[in-house]
């Protein structure tokens, strides 16, 4: 009797508790519910909305499903290479999450596999509701055709957002969603309660939502690349046209897959302990890397297919961000060395050189224009005429400086020709920009850094070289990587001041990605285009990133 008296006792204690979770957990989900909303609203529906942009044949007005041609159109049958690596990328990541979930519980000999069925019930949630936003943005944007002729007013256009809203496909996809999201988490709930009760819960239901979500968006975006692909087959049969896509795509991946391997072995060789071994694994991958760069070969072909003003305005990109990064990051790692030193007046040389980071950059970009002008009277021309040298176009310059030094008569191949004069001028500004600004940086960097490292390695016999060699540069690895982070970034978003700088004496040659990008948004009003030309600057960029972290993984010293 004593016994059950007290399991009685404590019945209402134990669901008083669980009560007591469950309120805590609503009210954590009340308090981060404002972020989702914002993230949702300000970050992740305008990239939705981009891509459903980019999938259209978009001039002003929508217009028709286009699927990937705005794709091919800028890279040629490069694109469905692409999108197959970026379907491969989400499978990959789904099987590195299930991996990690499962190495997780084994170390805390719990078994997480039947969080799988409210997490793969949650899936279908969210896609019903991707599934419902995708039919209602049709709706919503068929209002500006809808009010044409007629008088326009607020009235009106909440009258037709609210027949947009009320149409049936919309409100069944809309209820069916939210119905099955609600099943969801009423299954994590029982599961929770009555199969599989763990303190990390919510860990292994977000973590099986995750590894849904990659999968069900690697197989959808790798069914819909193939069905572009056949469908791009289907129509090049009825016009008798050939196409080379598959061949294309199998010979360039495979190059890139042999490219990694090489890579693989290569650094995997240092790890070997018989010189055979490590001779071996050195030879293998000189092999795979010529196989690779005879596959990877084929690209320049592939590429010639594709939107020839957008791949220049990549390699003037390329040229702009190799020219800026290197010299503003030396020069500004230069004046922070020496600012840093016990110097009379270093206060004021800080805030002179951080100038030209804090002032607008249509200013300073509109007195550099003035300054680097093509007229014989400009200024820097007028330097060049008192020291006996002929005055230069300058900004309305296209050709590069080697053949301006090569002279009119002289050809140049293509690998050797380089920037344009007019971009040099642009690198210049950037560099004048941004060396303030890293060099502050730089400063915070070496103020980190022990004195007492200093005086060990000058009592070692270290002089200011080597102290500089051995102990500032390890040490200012992080912020260098910061710093190189965000140049290249920079340099592949630029725009403000190339837009002010570029003339069109300079013939293009001035023309970055994003002012490629903005031409067709703004002049061509190719909106579709231009949405499709902004992803693939996105994918270079993180790629871009992707190396970077790959680099600083082994060269970043944190201490």
């Amino acid at each position: 009797m004593a016994t059950t008296s007290t399991n009685a006792a404590e019945t209402p204690k134990h669901s008083k508790l669980k009560w007591s979770n469950i309120r805590e957990s609503l009210t954590g989900c009340m308090f981060v519910l404002p972020a989702f909303v914002i993230i949702g609203v300000f970050g992740l529906f305008p990239i939705g909305f981009a891509v459903y942009v980019s999938l259209h044949k978009w001039r002003i007005n929508p217009g028709d499903f286009n699927g990937l041609n705005n794709y091919t159109k800028a890279l040629g049958n490069l694109a469905y290479a692409a999108f197959f690596w970026v379907t491969a990328i989400f499978i990959f990541l789904a099987i590195r999450t299930f991996n990690q979930l499962k190495k997780t519980a084994q170390e805390r000999g719990e078994k997480p596999w039947t969080w799988s069925i409210p997490g793969l019930v949650t899936t279908a949630g969210i896609a019903g509701l991707v599934r419902f936003i995708v039919l209602l943005l049709p709706e919503v944007l068929g209002i500006s055709t809808k009010i044409r002729g007629m008088v326009r007013s607020r009235e009106l256009f909440v009258e037709l957002l609210g027949e947009a809203w009320r149409t049936p496909a919309v409100q069944s996809s809309l209820r069916l969603s939210l119905l099955i999201l609600v099943v969801g988490v009423g299954l994590a709930y029982l599961v929770n309660r009555y199969l599989s009760p763990s303190r990390h819960a919510n860990d292994y239901y977000a973590v099986w939502v995750q590894v849904f979500i990659l999968l069900g968006s690697g197989g959808i975006l790798g069914w819909f690349t193939w069905a572009e692909i056949q469908g791009a087959y289907t129509a090049a049969i009825e016009t008798g046209e050939p196409l080379q896509i598959w061949a294309n795509v199998v010979t360039i991946s495979a190059g890139f897959i042999l490219l990694f391997l090489s890579w693989w072995l290569w650094k995997s060789a240092a790890q070997r302990d018989s010189n055979i071994s490590v001779v071996l694994r050195l030879a293998a991958a000189a092999v795979l890397a010529v196989g690779a760069w005879t596959l990877i070969g084929e690209l320049p072909r592939v590429i010639q297919s594709g939107d020839a003003d957008w791949w220049e305005g990549l390699l003037v990109t390329v040229y702009y961000s190799v020219g800026t990064v290197p010299f503003q990051l030396g020069i500004s790692l230069l004046l922070a060395t020496l600012l840093f030193q016990e110097i009379r007046g270093k206060s004021i040389y800080r805030l002179i050189y951080f100038l030209p980071y804090i002032t607008p950059a249509v200013a300073t970009a509109a007195v550099f224009r003035t300054f680097f002008s093509g007229r014989p009277t400009a200024p820097i021309n007028g330097i060049l005429r008192l020291l006996g040298a002929k005055p230069l176009l300058w900004l309305d310059e296209p050709k590069s400086i080697l053949e301006i030094l090569a002279g009119p008569d002289a050809t140049l191949p293509g690998w050797l020709v380089g920037p344009s004069l007019a971009l040099v001028v642009i690198i210049i500004f950037n560099i004048w920009s941004y060396v303030g600004y890293d060099t502050v940086i730089f400063l915070a960097g070496l103020g980190g850094i022990p004195g007492e490292l200093y005086e060990a390695a000058s009592i070692d016999g270290a002089n200011r070289w080597d102290q500089f060699r051995h102990v500032t540069l390890p040490l200012l690895s992080p912020t260098t990587y910061f710093l190189t982070l965000l140049a290249v970034i920079g340099t592949f978003k630029a725009f403000n001041h190339v837009w002010v700088l570029r003339s069109a004496a300079a013939l293009g040659t001035t023309d970055t990605a994003s002012i490629v990008i903005f031409n067709e948004f703004n002049r061509n009003t190719r909106y579709g285009y231009a949405a499709s030309l902004a992803f693939i600057l996105l994918g270079v960029i993180l790629i871009l990133t992707i190396i970077n972290n790959k680099i600083a993984e082994e060269r970043v010293f944190y201490g």
